[in-house]
């Protein structure tokens, strides 16, 4: 039977392979930050009220106010803020091969720099097999697309390009620097105080240059966009978040950060169901690969026996 981690784990790879659906929705009918914004407002609220009600009233020490600040500045406002601004201007396969594969990187690297974790070859061949399945399903499509653009605002592509990379590495130095408060806290409570200051941030910066944030305000956004609005809340910050920070804690962030090579899967996969997109073979075995990266990084080792003597 499958451990509660691995249980976890799969939810986590599901529900967060199946928010771009919502995001979808929502960003073709609102501004982004704005929509990102008060999606994670409203979770934190939500995760807050809902640690008052378990654990009763918050208590939290001063001197974990900055870690606590910048765990929310990293994962929320910068890595989002970068992330919507750089797809806007880079296409969909490179966005994909950029987060996808930066973010374990960004984990395992801050994670080692930070001495959360001690370096483990058998994680880092996982991620070489994470990275390898990514290319092989996005790359080709990141390729084409890049060069057909060739000379046509380059630049900005190259501006995009660096954005989405800075978002998975954001999300991964805030990803490290939370463990330490998820040791004292509870997941809830911490995925809650993110979520709302991080989310209060990413509004502001949305009504203060992000255009149509202030008439969006208004909440007309259309069926479609409030439905994806509410599933990103419910699931993707709600429960996804809350899982992922229980994984962070009770696992490490290379091997929860690991999720980014399966959540793609479902989320092509969904595709296929939902709007008749073509697998080829090619992409099969890129998920396969991807597969086997997430497997290997999620497997317990094995204990080493210890020699018999007479």
């Amino acid at each position: 039977m499958p451990s509660r981690t691995t249980l976890l784990f799969l939810a986590l790879c599901v529900i967060w392979g199946t928010t771009w659906i919502g995001i979808k929705a929502g960003v073709e009918a609102v501004p982004p930050l704005l929509f990102a914004g008060t999606r994670f407002i409203a979770a934190g609220v939500l995760l807050l009220g809902f640690a008052a009600w378990r654990e009763g009233p918050p208590q939290m020490a001063w001197r974990d106010l900055p870690r606590l600040a910048a765990t929310s500045l990293l994962m929320i406002t910068l890595c989002y803020a970068a992330l919507f601004w750089g797809v806007a201007h880079v296409d969909s396969g490179t966005a994909a091969v950029l987060e996808m594969s930066l973010t374990p990187i960004a984990l395992m690297a801050f994670a080692l720099w930070l001495r959360e974790e001690s370096f483990d070859r058998r994680r880092f061949g996982a991620l070489l097999l994470g990275m390898a399945g990514l290319a092989i399903l996005f790359g080709p499509t990141a390729v084409r697309n890049w060069s057909a653009a060739a000379g046509e605002g380059a630049a900005l592509r190259l501006a995009g390009a660096a954005a989405v990379s800075w978002a998975a590495v954001a999300y991964g130095w805030g990803s490290v620097v939370a463990r330490p408060l998820l040791r004292l806290y509870s997941s809830t409570f911490v995925a809650g105080t993110t979520t709302l200051f991080g989310g209060l941030l990413l509004l502001a910066l949305s009504l203060a240059g992000e255009p149509g944030a202030i008439p969006a305000l208004a909440g007309q956004w259309g069926l479609a966009a409030w439905a994806g609005w509410l599933f990103l809340v419910l699931f993707g910050s709600l429960i996804g978040y809350t899982i992922y920070m229980t994984l962070l804690r009770e696992i490490g962030a290379t091997r929860a950060g690991t999720y980014a090579f399966v959540s793609p899967i479902i989320a092509v996969l969904l595709g296929m169901i939902c709007f008749g997109e073509q697998v080829r073979l090619l992409d099969l075995l890129g998920m396969a690969v991807m597969l086997a990266g997430a497997g290997l990084a999620m497997a317990e080792p094995k204990p080493r026996l210890k020699p018999v003597t007479n």
